[in-house]
């Protein structure tokens, strides 16, 4: 095992994803291990790519160069917008594959995405007892099942960038502003802060996503992790007090990870509405029609289509659903409106 001096550790760079991690506890560096989902990883930015910043825990960006030692975490991604990258079988050179700090090896990019950041692993990181040290033994505590059961709202959409976290932050102001104490979390995705900040600042009195349940990304994990992640961030965000959820369902509903929770009974059964975000009237209708097959309770839908008049009014005419803009969702009565007219048991 390399040992690692305090004064190395205080110059790198830190990435969103490993923000839980106490590095006061790191022994030295692990060389030559098999990496896994999760495991924080010590390495050297090798070539600057598509990411040209790592994002720190704190949310601002800094800027990467050649040479930058950075502390990142192993794990999968699933970005039909980016990049397709898995989790190498070995410590071999490797790719920033999100900003957020996800170390993987890219497989596929979208046409319009540059060639990846390239690093060079140096070792896993080791903690006290000597073993690598994994972004689960950082995840929040578990909480004793709440007996309350405030009204909860989920947002899923056609695909990324459908306008799913612009709604969920709107709906959020909505409902801080009726005077209700919001919690929100993003369930699902890719670790980075944007959403979660987006959330703190539209009055959500505690906002979580995934990475504080200990994964740096969903991508991979079966139906019973993904529950179990919704069952803490939802038992956390009730510890501070939350009278409404919302979640953010990542990516669209063809997506492995968002398919497997939104044809889970017990997902669906703890939750009083969905708002649904899509890019056009097409991929609303077909959207739509396959989460009323499988029993979601839908409440209108949203997203970039009412960006035009003319694409909200053709989903519109053929779904039964009102739509809602953000502004609107952003208002007090609209947001009231929402809640109130949720299934009676749902404010139990």
């Amino acid at each position: 095992m390399a040992k690692l001096t305090a004064e190395r550790l205080g110059r790198l760079k830190v990435s969103y994803v490993v923000r839980r991690t106490d590095l006061s506890g790191v022994t030295g560096l692990l060389p030559g291990h098999r990496p896994s989902a999760g495991d924080i990883v010590l390495a050297r930015v090798e070539l600057v790519g598509q990411h040209k910043a790592l994002e720190q825990p704190d949310g601002r960006r800094n800027t990467l160069y050649p040479g930058d030692e950075v502390l990142v975490a192993y794990g999968h991604r699933y970005a039909p917008d980016q990049f397709e990258a898995v989790v190498p079988e070995d410590l071999g050179n490797c790719h920033l594959a999100a900003a957020g700090g996800l170390a993987a090896r890219v497989l596929t990019r979208h046409a319009a995405i540059g060639e990846p950041t390239c690093l060079e692993p140096l070792g896993l990181l080791a903690g006290p007892a000597g073993g690598v040290v994994n972004l689960r033994a950082q995840a929040l505590a578990p909480l004793p099942e709440a007996s309350r059961r405030p009204p909860t709202l989920a947002v899923v959409g056609t695909s990324m960038n459908a306008g799913k976290t612009t709604t969920a932050a709107a709906l959020i102001h909505g409902l801080t502003r009726a005077g209700l104490a919001v919690g929100a979390a993003k369930v699902t995705g890719t670790g980075a802060g944007g959403d979660v900040w987006q959330m703190h600042d539209s009055g959500a009195i505690r906002a979580l996503d995934f990475t504080d349940a200990g994964y740096p990304s969903t991508c991979g994990l079966n139906t019973g992790e993904l529950l179990d992640v919704v069952t803490l961030l939802r038992g956390h965000l009730l510890a501070a007090g939350a009278e409404a959820i919302v979640f953010e369902v990542a990516d669209g509903v063809l997506q492995r990870e968002t398919s497997l929770l939104l044809n889970s009974p017990e997902f669906v059964c703890g939750l009083d509405g969905v708002l649904f975000a899509a890019g056009d009237a097409m991929g609303a209708v077909a959207g739509v029609r396959m989460l009323h097959e499988i029993g979601v309770p839908m409440l209108a839908v949203t997203g970039r289509l009412m960006a035009s008049p003319l694409a909200a009014r053709e989903a519109a005419a053929h779904l039964g659903l009102p739509t809602r803009s953000v502004s609107e969702l952003a208002d007090p009565a609209v947001a009231t409106k929402l809640i109130a007219e949720l299934p009676i048991t749902a404010a139990a």
